[in-house]
Protein backbone atom coordinates (compact mmCIF):
# COMPACT_ATOMS: atom_id res chain seq x y z
CA UNK A 1 0.00 0.00 0.00
CA UNK A 2 1.19 3.05 -0.70
CA UNK A 3 1.06 6.46 1.59
CA UNK A 4 -1.99 7.20 -0.18
CA UNK A 5 -5.26 6.96 2.29
CA UNK A 6 -7.61 5.73 -0.74
CA UNK A 7 -6.31 3.72 -3.27
CA UNK A 8 -8.56 1.31 -5.79
CA UNK A 9 -6.87 -0.15 -8.63
CA UNK A 10 -8.44 -1.57 -11.87
CA UNK A 11 -11.87 -1.12 -10.71
CA UNK A 12 -14.39 -3.16 -13.13
CA UNK A 13 -18.05 -3.23 -12.62
CA UNK A 14 -21.24 -4.70 -14.62
CA UNK A 15 -25.10 -4.51 -13.93
CA UNK A 16 -27.44 -7.35 -15.01
CA UNK A 17 -24.34 -7.89 -17.49
CA UNK A 18 -23.82 -4.67 -18.80
CA UNK A 19 -20.25 -3.48 -18.48
CA UNK A 20 -20.28 -0.21 -16.72
CA UNK A 21 -16.74 0.91 -15.07
CA UNK A 22 -13.23 -0.37 -16.68
CA UNK A 23 -10.42 -0.50 -15.25
CA UNK A 24 -10.51 2.34 -12.86
CA UNK A 25 -7.18 3.44 -10.78
CA UNK A 26 -7.98 6.14 -8.13
CA UNK A 27 -5.88 7.46 -5.45
CA UNK A 28 -6.27 10.26 -2.54
CA UNK A 29 -3.60 11.63 -0.45
CA UNK A 30 -3.94 12.88 3.12
CA UNK A 31 -5.53 16.20 2.66
CA UNK A 32 -6.19 15.99 -1.19
CA UNK A 33 -9.88 17.06 -2.87
CA UNK A 34 -10.30 15.27 -5.86
CA UNK A 35 -13.28 15.49 -8.21
CA UNK A 36 -15.03 13.07 -10.27
CA UNK A 37 -16.61 14.68 -13.24
CA UNK A 38 -18.40 13.03 -16.09
CA UNK A 39 -21.83 13.52 -17.35
CA UNK A 40 -24.86 11.62 -15.58
CA UNK A 41 -24.92 7.88 -15.66
CA UNK A 42 -21.37 7.68 -16.16
CA UNK A 43 -20.10 5.40 -12.89
CA UNK A 44 -19.61 8.21 -10.55
CA UNK A 45 -21.77 7.59 -7.90
CA UNK A 46 -21.26 3.96 -8.50
CA UNK A 47 -17.27 4.22 -8.00
CA UNK A 48 -18.02 6.50 -5.10
CA UNK A 49 -19.86 3.82 -3.41
CA UNK A 50 -17.34 1.04 -4.36
CA UNK A 51 -14.81 3.39 -2.10
CA UNK A 52 -17.42 3.42 0.52
CA UNK A 53 -17.76 0.00 0.93
CA UNK A 54 -20.90 0.03 0.18
CA UNK A 55 -20.60 -2.10 -2.75
CA UNK A 56 -18.97 -5.38 -2.92
CA UNK A 57 -19.65 -6.44 -6.23
CA UNK A 58 -16.77 -5.56 -8.04
CA UNK A 59 -13.00 -7.10 -9.42
CA UNK A 60 -10.11 -4.92 -9.16
CA UNK A 61 -8.32 -3.46 -5.64
CA UNK A 62 -9.81 -1.38 -2.73
CA UNK A 63 -7.18 -0.82 -0.23
CA UNK A 64 -7.53 1.81 2.30
CA UNK A 65 -4.23 3.01 4.32
CA UNK A 66 -3.97 1.60 8.19
CA UNK A 67 -4.52 5.16 9.48
CA UNK A 68 -8.11 4.96 8.47
CA UNK A 69 -8.44 2.08 10.87
CA UNK A 70 -8.08 4.04 13.74
CA UNK A 71 -10.64 5.69 16.01
CA UNK A 72 -14.80 4.93 15.03
CA UNK A 73 -15.94 3.04 11.78
CA UNK A 74 -13.36 2.87 9.02
CA UNK A 75 -12.61 6.64 9.29
CA UNK A 76 -14.72 7.80 6.76
CA UNK A 77 -17.57 9.74 6.59
CA UNK A 78 -20.31 9.93 3.49
CA UNK A 79 -22.71 13.10 2.54
CA UNK A 80 -25.18 11.62 0.08
CA UNK A 81 -26.98 14.10 -2.67
CA UNK A 82 -30.31 14.19 -0.30
CA UNK A 83 -29.76 14.97 3.67
CA UNK A 84 -31.61 11.75 4.68
CA UNK A 85 -32.21 13.19 8.02
CA UNK A 86 -35.04 11.30 10.56
CA UNK A 87 -37.56 12.98 10.35
CA UNK A 88 -38.67 12.20 14.62
CA UNK A 89 -34.92 12.86 15.83
CA UNK A 90 -33.77 16.30 16.47
CA UNK A 91 -30.95 18.02 14.56
CA UNK A 92 -28.61 16.65 17.29
CA UNK A 93 -29.53 13.73 17.62
CA UNK A 94 -29.35 13.21 13.69
CA UNK A 95 -25.67 14.13 14.58
CA UNK A 96 -25.04 12.31 17.30
CA UNK A 97 -27.04 9.21 15.66
CA UNK A 98 -24.65 6.54 15.44
CA UNK A 99 -23.72 6.59 19.34
CA UNK A 100 -27.32 6.92 20.41
CA UNK A 101 -27.83 8.15 23.96
CA UNK A 102 -23.91 8.29 24.48
CA UNK A 103 -23.69 10.68 21.95
CA UNK A 104 -20.91 13.54 22.25
CA UNK A 105 -22.71 16.28 22.99
CA UNK A 106 -19.76 18.83 23.27
CA UNK A 107 -18.56 17.45 20.44
CA UNK A 108 -22.27 18.06 18.61
CA UNK A 109 -22.52 21.39 19.81
CA UNK A 110 -18.68 22.34 18.26
CA UNK A 111 -20.30 20.64 14.71
CA UNK A 112 -23.02 22.75 14.78
CA UNK A 113 -20.85 25.92 15.46
CA UNK A 114 -18.72 24.48 12.82
CA UNK A 115 -21.45 24.30 10.13
CA UNK A 116 -23.09 27.88 10.88
CA UNK A 117 -26.40 26.20 13.21
CA UNK A 118 -25.37 27.20 16.54
CA UNK A 119 -28.40 27.05 19.15
CA UNK A 120 -29.86 24.70 16.08
CA UNK A 121 -30.02 21.46 17.94
CA UNK A 122 -33.21 21.23 19.06
CA UNK A 123 -34.95 21.99 16.12
CA UNK A 124 -36.97 18.94 13.76
CA UNK A 125 -35.52 18.36 9.98
CA UNK A 126 -39.22 19.34 8.98
CA UNK A 127 -38.38 23.21 10.56
CA UNK A 128 -34.99 23.34 8.66
CA UNK A 129 -34.76 24.34 4.91
CA UNK A 130 -32.90 22.21 2.05
CA UNK A 131 -29.22 24.42 3.31
CA UNK A 132 -30.02 23.80 6.36
CA UNK A 133 -31.02 20.31 6.29
CA UNK A 134 -27.61 19.86 4.24
CA UNK A 135 -25.46 21.44 6.85
CA UNK A 136 -26.49 19.11 9.43
CA UNK A 137 -26.00 16.24 6.87
CA UNK A 138 -22.40 17.52 6.56
CA UNK A 139 -21.87 17.76 10.44
CA UNK A 140 -23.71 14.10 10.53
CA UNK A 141 -20.36 12.83 8.30
CA UNK A 142 -18.15 14.70 10.41
CA UNK A 143 -19.16 12.84 14.12
CA UNK A 144 -17.05 10.16 14.08
CA UNK A 145 -13.74 12.14 13.31
CA UNK A 146 -13.20 11.10 9.14
CA UNK A 147 -10.12 11.35 7.71
CA UNK A 148 -12.03 11.10 4.54
CA UNK A 149 -15.12 12.71 3.25
CA UNK A 150 -17.08 11.19 0.23
CA UNK A 151 -19.08 13.02 -1.23
CA UNK A 152 -22.04 12.53 -4.11
CA UNK A 153 -23.49 15.51 -5.19
CA UNK A 154 -24.23 17.11 -1.91
CA UNK A 155 -25.13 20.37 -3.26
CA UNK A 156 -27.15 19.93 -6.34
CA UNK A 157 -30.84 20.31 -4.62
CA UNK A 158 -29.98 23.38 -3.35
CA UNK A 159 -30.30 27.40 -5.03
CA UNK A 160 -26.85 28.10 -6.59
CA UNK A 161 -25.93 31.27 -3.62
CA UNK A 162 -26.48 28.46 -1.20
CA UNK A 163 -24.16 25.65 -2.93
CA UNK A 164 -21.36 28.31 -2.93
CA UNK A 165 -21.53 28.55 0.73
CA UNK A 166 -21.69 25.11 0.86
CA UNK A 167 -18.24 24.62 -1.16
CA UNK A 168 -16.56 27.13 0.62
CA UNK A 169 -17.96 25.22 4.06
CA UNK A 170 -16.86 21.97 2.78
CA UNK A 171 -13.20 23.03 2.18
CA UNK A 172 -13.20 25.41 5.25
CA UNK A 173 -14.32 22.33 7.27
CA UNK A 174 -11.50 19.90 5.14
CA UNK A 175 -8.60 21.95 6.05
CA UNK A 176 -9.63 22.87 9.77
CA UNK A 177 -10.08 18.92 10.43
CA UNK A 178 -7.48 17.91 7.69
CA UNK A 179 -9.79 15.94 6.13
CA UNK A 180 -9.40 14.42 2.38
CA UNK A 181 -11.87 14.74 -0.26
CA UNK A 182 -13.54 12.90 -3.14
CA UNK A 183 -16.58 14.73 -4.71
CA UNK A 184 -19.02 13.01 -7.19
CA UNK A 185 -19.89 16.19 -9.12
CA UNK A 186 -21.60 16.72 -13.14
CA UNK A 187 -21.12 20.69 -12.60
CA UNK A 188 -17.50 21.90 -14.02
CA UNK A 189 -17.40 24.98 -12.02
CA UNK A 190 -17.46 23.21 -8.93
CA UNK A 191 -15.22 20.52 -9.41
CA UNK A 192 -12.30 23.16 -9.97
CA UNK A 193 -13.18 25.54 -7.90
CA UNK A 194 -13.17 22.74 -5.09
CA UNK A 195 -10.35 20.09 -6.35
CA UNK A 196 -6.40 19.49 -6.28
CA UNK A 197 -7.25 17.27 -9.45
CA UNK A 198 -10.38 16.20 -12.13
CA UNK A 199 -10.60 12.79 -12.46
CA UNK A 200 -12.68 12.81 -15.92
CA UNK A 201 -14.84 9.83 -16.45
CA UNK A 202 -16.54 8.52 -20.16
CA UNK A 203 -16.88 6.28 -22.81
CA UNK A 204 -18.68 2.89 -22.82
CA UNK A 205 -18.04 2.01 -20.29
CA UNK A 206 -16.58 4.14 -18.33
CA UNK A 207 -12.97 5.01 -18.00
CA UNK A 208 -11.13 8.03 -16.53
CA UNK A 209 -10.27 10.06 -19.76
CA UNK A 210 -8.21 12.73 -18.59
CA UNK A 211 -6.78 13.61 -15.38
CA UNK A 212 -6.42 17.80 -14.88
CA UNK A 213 -4.41 18.88 -11.62
CA UNK A 214 -5.56 22.60 -10.08
CA UNK A 215 -2.12 24.34 -9.33
CA UNK A 216 -4.37 26.91 -7.46
CA UNK A 217 -3.61 27.99 -3.80
CA UNK A 218 -7.03 28.40 -1.53
CA UNK A 219 -8.84 30.52 -1.09
CA UNK A 220 -9.78 30.64 -4.80
CA UNK A 221 -11.18 33.52 -6.78
CA UNK A 222 -14.03 31.85 -8.81
CA UNK A 223 -13.30 34.03 -11.49
CA UNK A 224 -10.02 32.92 -12.36
CA UNK A 225 -8.34 32.80 -15.83
CA UNK A 226 -6.38 29.29 -14.49
CA UNK A 227 -10.08 28.08 -13.43
CA UNK A 228 -11.70 29.19 -16.93
CA UNK A 229 -8.78 27.40 -19.01
CA UNK A 230 -9.31 24.37 -16.93
CA UNK A 231 -13.25 24.36 -17.06
CA UNK A 232 -12.61 24.76 -20.84
CA UNK A 233 -9.98 21.44 -21.03
CA UNK A 234 -13.00 19.79 -19.39
CA UNK A 235 -15.71 20.54 -21.68
CA UNK A 236 -13.64 19.67 -24.75
CA UNK A 237 -13.08 16.41 -23.25
CA UNK A 238 -16.59 15.46 -22.24
CA UNK A 239 -17.89 16.77 -25.70
CA UNK A 240 -15.79 14.49 -27.69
Amino acid sequence: MSSALLELRGIRKSFSGQHVLDDIDLSLASGEIVSLLGPSGCGKSTLLRIAAGLDQDFSGGLARNSLLEFGSGTGMGVVFQEPRLLPWLTVAQNIGFADGRRADLAWIEQLLSDVGLAGQGAKLPKQLSGGMAQRVAIARSLYQRPQVLLLDEPFSAVDAFTRMKLQDLVVHLADRYSIALLLVTHDLDEAFYLSDRVLILGGSPSRIQRELAVPLTRPRDRRAAELAYLRGEALTELTL
